[in-house]
This record gives structure tokens, C-alpha cells and sequence, in this order.
């Protein structure tokens, strides 16, 4: 929170502003204030104008708890009295806050009762610039000021919304990632773990030909296999996307990356792929990570580098796995949406699920880049017999 929005919500009464700033206003108006009185008594500093003018100047800093007594007795003193420096102070604090009417209210009845009261100390004088161009300007600043105030106010609250709105959506975008992830080693593990139980429910079926050891054994692994399936639906079937854009465990196969770069050479995309290492020794998981890089880095080139060539280079491991995507400056586009960058961030959240890095940002020359290192997983696929090449 910054000063003007402290100032600005500031409690009534207290002044907006430093303590020696205050002093030194009222130190300086009622210098002038009391010098105006001195040369209208005729040089001399013992005349009841002298001292009403210093006490109506000490009474400036209780303006902010009571306005409208000090309005009044500023206004009393200079239609009485001539002394018009606190007059304009209260004038100028008025119109700050938005009371111009007031304010103008205030010169109006200043300058209408001097007439009455004290003609002799009348702020009708003759003055070279006017009688009423001081406090119409005084007034016309303090409106200027309030106003300036009111908008630096306003702009720094949309500021800190825009931040607070920002990081939400940041947010949103990495709780997404993590259920899209979540529903994913759903179907993931209720594969492997139906699998499991069909195997177990076959050797169970041949229990003649086994120890009875053994055929406790594949009893209690036909159990505990159906009861962790059904433990997994409970907890994880609710985070099932059904979108058609989410890749599901059917698209974490080696033969969908080439099909993914085939798809967008067929929407009109140039793209220049190599892919090396085999993509059956990985996890399906690994697999999905590498899928996801490629297709949201694909997507970001039609939408912000329309027609531009793209290079995708994919090498699986071990140790690691390593994607790479670059695309050169496009023609743009009038009709590119704005960036928002919250693909990348729910990208950013699945590596480094994985224990991996992501790194993006613009390659030279106009162009943009998204890089990703994924350290392979130990235990090597089985299910995938399929091995990548040059696509």
C-alpha cells in the first residue's frame, strides 16, 4: 500500500500529511498573517488585530477534527479583521476534499460580510490582480489536488487488483494442472491395476495345480488389487476431465507424438521434428509430460507466430529426457489473442512434479522458445514395445 492510499484513507482528524509540514504552514501563515496585521495597525504588534490573527493561525491544524469551526472562525476573523491567509488555507483544504461548493460558499460569505463589518479592513480593496482572483485560485488548486489525489488512489487499487487477480489465475491454472495430473494416473494406475486382478483371477482359477501357500497368496493379491481399483476410483474418479483437448491415458502412447506433429502439419503448420531415444523405456507419466510440452508449445506458435516454421526436437533418456521448441517470427496477426501465460504455468507445475525444468521465453530475433528437462524414471515401461525415430 502506498502513501496516497494511506493518505487518502487516512481517520478523520488526523492530518494527511508530516508533522513539520503542518508547522511549518502554520508558522508561515501566521507570519504573514500577523505582518498584515502589523501594517494595518500602523506598526505596531500591540492591537487585538495582531493577536486575533496569530490565534485564528494556531487554530489551522484542528481543522481536519473540526472543518466546519475552523471554516467559521476563519471566515468571522477575515470579514472582521481583514486577515485573509487562514481563510485560504481552509479554502484550499475544502476544495482538496471534494467541497468546493462549500468553499466557495465560504469566500462568497467572507467577502460579502467584510462589506458589513469592517469596511475599512474591506476584502474588496483595490489589488492589482483583483479581489477575487486569490481565493478563486486558491479554490481552483485545491480541486486540481484533491482530484490528482482521487486518481493516483484510484489507479493504485486497480494495480494491486490486477496483481491479486493475476495471481489467482496463476492459481487456478496450477490447481488445474494438478487435477488434470491426478485424473491421469487415475486411468494410469486403474489400467495396471486391472491388469493385476485379471491376472490374479486366472491363477486362481488353476488353484488344483498349486500349494496351498501359494493359492493364499494369489487369493489375498486377487483382494487387495480389487479393493486398492475400487479405493482408487473412489478418491480419484471425481477429477476425470471429459474435454476433448485433455490427453488421457490413451494419449500417453510413443505413437501419439508423432500423430500430434502430423495433426498440426495438417492444420497448415510447418514443423521440422526429430525424436530420438526410445520412448517405450519411460513411464507413462514421462511420456504425457513431453506430449504436453510439444502441444502447448505447437499451440502458442499458431496463435502468436502464425505461419512461422517450427523445430520441435524431442530425445528421451536416460538420464534425462530433453524437448525443445523454437519458431521463428510469424506474420502477426490482428486477431491473436492476448497472452496470458497460464498454459505455461500449469506446464511449469507438471515438471516439476516430474523433478524436471522448464524454461521459455524469446530465442533472438523475434522468435520464442520453451525447453524441458525430465529426469527418466527408474523402472522402465513394459507396455509400450513401440520405439521413435526420426518422424
Amino acid at each position: 500500500m502506498n502513501a496516497n492510499t494511506v493518505n487518502a484513507n487516512a481517520p478523520r482528524g488526523k492530518p494527511t500529511w508530516p508533522w513539520w509540514a503542518e508547522v511549518a504552514l502554520v508558522g508561515v501563515v501566521g507570519v504573514l498573517s500577523v505582518q498584515e496585521a502589523y501594517i494595518g495597525a500602523g506598526g505596531t504588534l500591540h492591537s487585538p488585530t495582531a493577536a486575533v490573527a496569530a490565534a485564528t493561525s494556531l487554530t489551522l491544524p484542528l481543522r481536519g477534527r473540526w472543518p466546519w469551526a475552523v471554516a467559521a472562525c476563519t471566515v468571522v476573523v477575515a470579514a472582521t479583521f481583514g486577515t485573509v491567509w487562514p481563510l485560504l488555507v481552509v479554502l484550499f483544504q475544502l476544495a482538496q476534499r471534494g467541497r468546493g461548493g462549500v468553499a466557495a460558499l465560504c469566500a462568497a460569505a467572507a467577502m460579502g460580510a467584510s462589506l458589513i463589518v469592517q469596511p475599512a479592513h474591506s476584502l474588496w480593496a483595490t489589488r492589482n490582480y483583483g479581489p477575487l482572483l486569490l481565493p478563486a485560485a486558491v479554490i481552483v488548486l485545491g480541486l486540481w489536488t484533491g482530484s490528482r489525489r482521487r486518481l493516483v488512489v484510484s489507479l493504485g487499487e486497480q494495480v494491486r487488483h490486477l496483481r491479486i487477480e493475476r495471481e489467482l489465475r496463476a492459481e487456478q491454472a496450477r490447481l488445474g494442472e494438478r487435477a488434470r495430473i491426478a485424473a491421469e494416473m487415475h486411468d494410469v494406475l486403474a489400467h495396471r491395476l486391472t491388469v493385476l486382478a485379471l491376472h490374479a483371477g486366472a491363477l486362481q482359477r488353476r488353484t488344483g495345480d498349486l500349494p496351498e501357500p501359494v493359492v493364499e497368496r494369489v487369493g489375498l493379491l486377487r483382494q487387495t488389487s480389487t479393493e486398492a481399483l475400487a479405493d482408487l476410483r473412489d478418491v480419484l474418479g471425481a477429477l476425470r476431465m471429459t474435454t476433448a483437448e485433455e490427453v488421457r491415458a490413451r494419449g500417453a502412447r510413443a505413437e501419439d507424438l508423432p500423430a500430434l506433429l502430423g495433426e498440426a502439419r495438417g492444420a497448415g503448420q510447418r514443423v521440422e521434428a526429430t525424436v530420438e531415444g526410445d520412448a517405450g523405456a519411460v513411464s507413462t507419466s514421462h511420456r504425457l509430460a513431453v506430449h504436453r510440452v510439444v502441444q502447448e508449445a505447437l499451440t502458442n506458435a499458431r496463435k502468436h507466430a502464425p505461419g512461422a516454421p517450427v523445430e520441435v526436437a524431442v530425445v528421451y533418456g536416460p538420464p534425462n529426457s530433453t524437448v525443445s521448441v523454437r519458431n521463428r517470427p510469424g506474420t502477426p496477426s490482428e486477431s491473436a489473442p492476448v497472452a496470458s501465460g497460464f498454459g505455461l504455468v500449469g506446464l511449469t507445475e507438471r515438471i516439476t512434479s516430474l523433478g524436471g525444468t522448464l524454461e521459455f521465453g524469446p530465442s533472438g530475433a523475434g522468435g520464442w522458445r520453451v525447453t524441458a528437462q525430465i529426469p527418466t524414471t527408474p523402472a522402465p515401461s513394459q507396455g509400450d514395445p513401440a520405439r521413435a525415430g526420426v518422424v
